[in-house]
């Protein structure tokens, strides 16, 4: 799905990460974990195109990210659904149209996709929530709608930047459980976080490697998360 070859990124003349490999195979559940600031949501972009590596190679669905065009490369991010760390969301619309709002940019008929978002509200439990605006909702309601738009036009690939880090252990372990199920469902899932509590909990459900960063580098952890 996506592969990363002697990645580097460096900005403004310092090196952020360098001589990255590693391949998220299909269907396949890894976290990111490492200190703050350590390049966990540099390498993230990296995956799904926001930012071009300076050294390396990156290839997404086995093509090389730099020989993309604009329209390719929007139809590859068509594929991978991004749970972004700050949830924005448009405060004037509700609920149901910030989620559903990856299906009006793609050109979709929203008629007709009108069942599929009723069902993927209730899957995320947000339901009854349809009608709020996103200033009404708590930090897990975000959280949830949040992954609900990453995934309403079914991606291959589910990308979450710290889908955790402003809720309760209680919504963690909800949010933790709908990513798994992604997972179950045959999507390739790639977390950022730092929660090893969360990491653990992951682990007792479904096969998930840990990668860390330190010191610039990719790491495989060992197995005393």
């Amino acid at each position: 799905m996506i592969e990363l070859d002697n990645v580097g990124y460096s900005y403004g003349g310092g090196e952020l990460l360098g001589d990255v490999s590693v391949q998220l195979a299909p269907g396949s559940f890894h976290f990111l974990t490492g200190p703050s600031g350590a390049g966990k949501t540099t390498l993230l972009k990296l995956c799904y195109g926001a930012l071009q590596p300076t050294a390396g190679q990156v290839r997404v669905f086995d093509e090389d990210m730099r020989k993309l065009d604009r329209d390719q490369m929007a139809l590859m991010r068509r594929r991978i659904g991004v749970v972004h760390q700050d949830c924005r969301f448009l405060d004037h619309l509700p609920l149901s149209e910030n989620i559903a709002l990856p299906l009006l940019v793609s050109g979709k008929d929203l008629n007709g996709e009108e069942e599929n978002l009723r069902e993927l509200m209730k899957w995320v439990g947000l339901a009854p929530r349809a009608d709020a605006l996103p200033p009404e909702l708590s930090g897990g309601e975000r959280q949830r709608a949040a992954l609900a738009r990453a995934v309403i036009m079914s991606p291959d690939v589910v990308i979450a930047d710290e889908p955790t880090g402003n809720v309760d252990w209680e919504m963690s372990q909800r949010l933790l459980q709908l990513l798994v199920e992604l997972n179950r469902m045959g999507k390739t899932v790639l977390i950022a976080s730092h929660d090893l509590g969360l990491i653990r909990a992951a682990k007792s459900q479904v096969q998930a490697r840990v990668l860390r960063i330190s010191n610039r580098r990719l790491q495989l952890a060992g197995a005393d998360l």
